[in-house]
């Protein structure tokens, strides 16, 4: 029985459900001394003094270093010319929390009482938070050598206007995609420790040859003498692929101290340190013709990026305007978009980072279509769609072709599954009923690049390559290891990879081990991110593994004198086909791996051995359908979730366990930011969402059932045929309930309101509008004559 698309319990549950895994902060060598950072308490200022005396005279206190003491190293890797991130903020800071000093003494406790007896003085300059601030005439400039606060622009290649004008009626929203915390469970840590062999620094990251690879430069140290271990990884989302002071300054503490040094974050500071997700402003027009199909888009995006522009933020609004047009034929497509700095927290991935965002507003966009022209927002889409049989489909933009998908089966069963026909008659029944809740449907037909593979795709945010390796060694005993370059935060490789494996070379899946996260084990690796674990990771599992088979099938046909062609392996044993009983077991063929007296002439001892860069020719495309059914209540604006429908299409399943885990916790984000979540700043800088007491995180009681459906369309771009689902939820889900309250809000003409929509909103929405109507949206398809549906 295959093992891929089996429910295999995770192998990682065990030890974390008991309690008995080993994140960074859990480590305690002996001398450990303890880490802590002076950050500025103003958004943007100028440093007139740092008075470090009461620090320094507190017992335990081994010493506090400012930006002076850092003057013969480089800034943060990755930063533009004249807009550099220093390690410590230097004469100037530029957003709360940035860090001002470090502070080293004997436990936490003393280095947090140190930092307060640091007095920083400070020279208040006006600050900026938001891009329509920022981009101001008179705005004041955070980096006076850049000469504006707009880092830079890609133009729109063709306005569309001609095209606009030739369609029957056009439509434009102004949407705001708020920022929000990535607030994984666990924040920030890492721990040096610079001995005679060299440094070894753990850190709670995503990609630990690619931290490894960058601290060694910064430092200027042979990568031989740096080893980077990611252990247990208490989640990330994006947040853990980002250059922190912290990781670069721990090992030079440890080295200037002569003692492994360790920094953990409180929750407090993630909330202002942590880099923060989306953030983006989108003007989105379209042209479009009576019967609903859009003839053209534009889409015009600003991207806020905080106060330092982070490699990855920069890539951020180029994956919204590749995906702009989403899952639907457009004729004519043209997007714009600019990176802004602001006095905030810098901005960088969040989980689907880019492509939330565009779906987000083309979603919004096709309801408000459907509005205008009196159709079921349903049918609208099944008649923009790009086809079953229109793949592969090239995009407005060359680099992106979509792979494969079926986008109007998808939708089918997502409408089935939310009994949507009968949900629309129910509405329109309490429609009638003034005192009744009221009631909305929303769907969200997303897609999303994915499976960063293909060369270039990851070299522009600063990576070593797009490849990810595997390794796979067989045991003397028959048992095997794996060696993976990508490192999990949550997404289960143990478990996926352990079966990938043990499909190929017919090893049960208990004699599979899978190691990762140690520079020092796995020769190279890329990271975990981008959807990217199984196309790319679980592909080259399955490549090598799949190689080292080959070669043990030689052995075994050399041991049983017979054919390879003839060998099958089942039952942990290469058997010849037709004669029972004549076979080897894998142990008998692994240990005469080992003894060049046994093997065929044609191979060497160590044989069953293989590693392998695997390289992709093109992204993933994995996509889906969401429908979301709420009820709300007119007197206080609550909004209930009534059902919340997920149709996923991310190709090859390997364990559908962990596929549905992914996608419910990305949908549980995206719910979060239609209805809770948003990053706030005061006109003054100051964060006021800084803790999650003020900053709504959901819990499970806020978070509905989920009803899953899927629909396969393989990928041809990699051996699996996988797409990724890790970040899908999160891209479908947003448009899917704000769909859902603005359709239940229909009645009032209330066609747009900004995430998150707290019942505050709706409320004010409802009482400033008359019940005036707008065009009720038929529940009949129109005929074939005259509607162009898609083939």
């Amino acid at each position: 029985m295959s093992l891929v698309g089996a429910k295999v319990l995770r192998k990682e549950d065990p030890r974390l459900l008991t309690g008995i895994g080993t994140f960074v902060d859990d480590l305690a060598p002996p001398r450990c001394a303890f880490a802590s950072f002076v950050t500025s308490s103003e958004a943007h200022a100028e440093i007139v003094a740092i008075d470090m005396r009461a620090a320094l005279a507190m017992p335990g206190v081994l010493g506090v270093w400012t930006a002076a003491d850092f003057v013969d190293y480089p800034d943060l890797p990755g930063g533009l010319p004249d807009l550099e991130r220093p390690v410590l903020a230097r004469n100037r800071v530029r957003f709360v929390g940035e860090p001002v000093a470090v502070v080293v003494a004997e436990d936490r406790y003393l280095a947090a009482d140190a930092v307060a007896a640091v007095e920083v003085e400070y020279r208040t300059l006006e600050a900026v938070t938001t891009i329509e601030a920022a981009t101001a005439p008179d705005a004041p400039e955070l980096f006076e050598r850049h000469g504006s606060n707009v880092v830079n622009v890609v133009p729109m290649m063709d306005d569309l206007e001609r095209e606009m004008q030739r369609c029957d009626d056009r439509a434009s929203l102004h949407l705001v995609n708020q920022r929000c915390a990535a607030v994984p469970i666990e924040a920030l840590a890492c721990l040096a420790d610079w001995g005679v062999d060299g440094l070894t620094l753990w850190a709670t990251f995503q990609a630990p040859h690619h931290l490894r690879n960058s601290v060694a430069s910064w430092l200027d140290i042979a990568q031989s003498q740096c080893r980077v271990i990611a252990p247990d990884v208490g989640g990330g989302f994006g947040s853990k692929i980002v250059w922190y002071p912290e990781l670069f300054l721990a090992p030079l503490l440890s080295k200037w101290t002569r003692r492994p040094v360790k920094f953990a974050q409180t929750r407090s500071e993630a909330m202002m340190q942590m880099s923060h997700g989306r953030d983006q402003v989108h003007d989105i027009e379209v042209g479009f013709d009576r019967t609903g199909r859009i003839r053209a888009l534009r889409l015009v995006i600003s991207q806020n990026l905080g106060a330092y522009p982070d490699p990855t933020g920069l890539g951020l609004a180029t994956l919204t305007s590749w995906m702009a047009a989403g899952c639907y034929r457009i004729g004519h497509v043209s997007t714009s978009y600019r990176n802004v700095v602001t006095n905030t927290t810098p901005v960088a991935a969040y989980r689907g980072a880019g492509r939330p965002e565009a779906a987000y507003s083309v979603e919004r966009i096709v309801d408000v279509v459907a509005r205008r022209c009196g159709i079921d927002p349903a049918e609208v889409r099944k008649r923009n769609f790009i086809g079953p049989s229109q793949f592969p489909y090239e995009t407005h933009n060359e680099a992106v072709v979509y792979d494969s998908g079926d986008y109007p089966a998808a939708l089918e069963e997502c409408l089935g599954l939310l009994g949507y026909g009968q949900r629309r008659i129910e509405q329109a029944d309490q429609r009638n009923d003034p005192d009744a809740p009221l009631i909305g449907l929303g769907l969200s037909c997303w897609l999303e690049i994915a499976g960063f593979g293909p060369n270039g795709s990851l070299e522009g945010f600063g990576h070593l390559a797009s490849w990810e390796s595997a390794q796979v060694r067989i045991q003397p005993d028959g048992s095997a290891i794996v060696f993976a370059g990508s490192s999990p935060h949550g997404q289960g490789h143990e478990t996926t990879f352990a079966q990938i494996a043990s499909d190929e070379l017919g090893i049960p899946f208990d004699r599979i081990q899978v190691r990762f996260g140690d520079t020092a084990t796995v020769l190279q690796g890329v990271g975990t991110m981008g959807s990217r674990g199984v196309p790319t990771g679980g592909s080259a599992v399955k490549v090598v593994s799949g190689r080292v088979l080959a070669r043990a099938k030689k052995i075994a046909a050399h041991l049983l004198e017979a054919s390879e062609a003839d060998l099958e392996v089942n039952d942990n044993a290469f058997n010849v086909r037709g004669s029972p009983g004549k076979k080897v077991s894998w142990g008998d063929v692994a240990w005469a791996s080992y003894q060049p007296l046994r093997l065929p002439p044609e191979l060497a001892a160590g044989s069953l051995e293989e590693r392998l860069y695997q390289e992709s020719p093109n992204f993933s495309y994995p996509s889906g359908a969401y429908g979301c059914a709420v009820s709300i209540d007119p007197n206080t604006g609550e909004v209930t979730i009534d059902a919340m429908v997920l149709v996923d299409d991310c190709g090859t399943v390997i364990n559908p366990l962990l596929a549905e885990g992914q996608v419910h916790g990305g949908v549980a984000q995206g719910i979060a930011q239609a209805l809770y979540e948003s990053v706030v700043y005061n006109e003054l800088g100051q964060p006021v969402t800084a803790n999650l007491l003020d900053y709504l995180v959901p819990s499970a009681p806020d978070l509905p059932g989920y009803t899953a459906g899927r629909v396969t369309t393989l990928c041809p771009n990699n051996p699996l045929g996988a797409k990724g689902i890790g970040e899908s939820g999160s891209v479908g889900a947003p448009a899917a309930v704000v769909n859902a309250i603005l359709d239940a809000l229909a009645p009032y003409g209330v066609e747009h309101l900004d995430m998150p929509i707290s019942p505050e909103k709706i409320w004010q929405a409802i009482h400033a509008a008359d019940r005036r109507g707008v065009p009720e949206m038929s529940t009949e398809s129109l005929s074939e004559s005259d509607a162009e549906v898609v083939s």
